[in-house]
């Protein structure tokens, strides 16, 4: 956000006239919206990779260690979803779709 957007903004609330209200409008959405369309991108990629982690619990009853259900499914995920990715996506994205097993280490099932 430019400097004489947070100055106009400012000399507004201030009770000064300020003639370019729209122009701050559009920055201060704009400057709202900026992390939207990275997190809608990562967002897809966790929504694209539950299915074929969900596919690796019905192979078994047994808990199963992040480094395990990302042995089954590593070829299948998409491009770049690393077992990192996995593991975040089991402790946050779907976390209320499995259940956490404390351990060492945990493991997961699904809910």
């Amino acid at each position: 956000m430019k400097r004489s957007t947070l100055q106009s903004l400012v000399s507004f609330l201030n009770g000064e006239n300020v003639t370019n209200l729209d122009e701050i409008k559009a920055e201060l959405t704009a400057e709202l919206n900026k992390g939207a369309t990275a997190k809608a991108a990562k967002d897809a990629g966790y929504d694209a990779a539950w299915p074929i982690v969900c596919g690796v619990f019905s192979l078994t009853d047994a808990p199963l260690t992040v480094a395990e259900i990302f042995e089954q499914v590593e070829v299948a995920l998409p491009e770049g979803f690393t077992k990192g990715k996995v593991q975040y996506g089991l402790t946050h994205q779907w976390a209320d779709r499995v259940v956490k097993i404390e351990g060492k280490p945990n493991t997961y099932r699904l809910a």
